[in-house]
Parts: structure tokens; C-alpha cells; sequence
């Protein structure tokens, strides 16, 4: 039996977009944690700027993700700070109010998709720029269970999660012969400030939400952080285009009422 270290990031580059608050800056912490070099990434430049201290990172970009001319100058920025760039983790993204379908405008649509869909794709593509000469790297991409199943109200934000799912197995049978893994997460519901802005606005009652996960409870930031630490590590060298859920079982349940507890 081979005996193994434990899951480390030492000598890995990482690029982590939506630093500055939520998953993202938990990724940021995780990372630098396991020693890796981190550069965070934020479209709030005053927020990504304030948060670098906490996250352990050794830079703060300012950028858009849905830009393609500032993906490439984030890439190449986090590169130069680094010397390199071996990981992106892609934590940028926007929530959609819950509107019906029927009574979903057409700005709001193509906001949501403009930045969970067409967003993730221009980071993705320009940190693969940088990575794919080099013929080795890790993209790791969030999604979301409302890509596997209908959310009322969310058709668009389903929509482009759903997206991600199939453009992170394009882009790993495409890059996986060059070195190049790409993965996604597929979160539950987790403290983040956008769930609590959502809750805030009474989007969904939180206690029918932990009623329904088996494991009963909303996930912690650093549960998905460390999920996608172990996607970009060495410990995942087999695993490419896969979408790992971290729902707590949600996707698991599939029957009428909630989990026997």
C-alpha cells in the first residue's frame, strides 16, 4: 500500500474569482491554508481590497467576469504575481430573483446568464490560455443543484448552472488530453450573502429547506471550499469533468415529504 501525505496545495498558483465575500473567500482561506500562493479576484474593488488580508492572498484584482478583456488581464495579472498560474477556481456569480417564468423580463435573463454561464466560459477559457502551454492545471467551476432539477422561479439561473454542467465536460474532454482538468461543484444551500439576501427577502423559508436535506442543515462556505481544494489538488489527478454535488444529500432524496430523521 502506497502511503500518502495528507492533501496539501504547496507550490500551486492559484487564481480564485468572487474573493472578496461567501464561497470564494472561504476557497481563498482553504487554499492559502494548505499552501498554496492565491490571488483573489472580485468585480468590487473595495471589497476584494479589504478582504485580501483575511483570505491569506498575495494580490486583489479588480475585474469583470463577463468581459473577456478582463478575464485575460486577471489571468495575466495573477500569473505575473504568482510566476505562474496552476489553478482557477471560478466563485463569481449572481443570484436570480425568484420570478415566474412567465414574468421573467428579458434583461434579467440575460443578466443572470451573462455572468453564471457566459462568465464562467471567458475566465475558464482565458485561465486555459495560460495553463494549456504548459500542459498541466485545474479549473474548478461552481454550479449548483438547481442544475439538476426544476426551482420554480429560477428558470434562468438553472438555466446557466445547468450550462456550466455541460460546458465543464466539453471543456475536460477537450483540455484532459493536454493536462488540463476542469470540474464543478454542485452546492446545496449555503450561508452565503446571497442566500441571506434571499432569505432576507423571503425567497424561500429557510426550515423547509433544512427539513428537506438529509443532512438537516444549510452547508458552511468552507465545506464547499474544501471540496474544491480537493478538486484542484493532486489527491484528484484521475478525476476530470466530473460535477460533485455538496448538497447534504440533497439530490439523494427523492421522496415525498422530508428525510426520516
Amino acid at each position: 500500500m502506497t502511503d500518502h501525505p495528507g492533501l496539501r496545495l504547496d507550490g500551486k498558483r492559484a487564481l480564485i474569482t468572487g474573493g472578496a465575500s461567501g464561497i470564494g473567500f472561504a476557497a481563498a482561506k482553504v487554499f492559502a491554508g494548505l499552501g498554496a500562493r492565491v490571488v483573489i479576484a472580485d468585480i468590487d474593488e473595495g471589497a476584494v481590497r479589504a478582504a485580501r488580508p483575511d483570505t491569506g492572498a498575495i494580490a486583489a484584482l479588480t475585474g469583470d467576469i463577463t468581459s473577456a478583456d478582463d478575464c485575460a488581464a486577471m489571468t495575466g495579472a495573477a500569473e505575473a504575481a504568482m510566476g505562474g498560474l496552476d489553478i482557477l477556481v471560478n466563485a463569481a456569480g449572481i443570484a436570480q430573483p425568484h420570478i415566474p417564468s412567465e414574468d421573467l423580463d428579458a434583461d434579467t435573463w440575460r443578466r443572470v446568464i451573462d455572468v453564471d454561464l457566459n462568465g464562467a466560459f471567458l475566465i475558464a477559457q482565458a485561465a486555459a490560455r495560460r495553463m494549456l502551454p504548459r500542459g498541466a492545471g485545474a479549473i474548478v467551476l461552481i454550479s449548483s443543484i438547481c442544475a439538476q432539477g426544476s426551482f420554480p422561479g429560477r428558470a434562468g439561473y438553472g438555466a446557466a448552472k445547468a450550462g456550466v454542467d455541460h460546458m465543464t465536460a466539453s471543456m475536460a474532454c477537450e483540455w484532459g488530453p493536454r493536462g488540463l482538468r476542469t470540474n464543478t461543484i454542485a452546492p446545496g444551500y449555503t450561508r452565503t450573502p446571497m442566500v441571506a439576501d434571499l432569505i432576507e427577502k423571503k425567497a424561500f423559508d429557510p426550515a423547509v429547506i433544512e427539513a428537506r436535506t438529509p443532512l438537516a442543515r444549510f452547508a458552511e462556505p468552507d465545506e464547499m471550499a474544501r471540496a474544491m481544494a480537493f478538486l484542484a489538488s493532486d489527491w484528484a489527478s484521475y478525476v476530470n469533468g466530473a460535477v460533485l454535488p455538496v448538497d447534504g444529500g440533497w439530490g439523494a432524496f427523492a421522496a415525498a415529504g422530508a428525510p426520516a430523521g
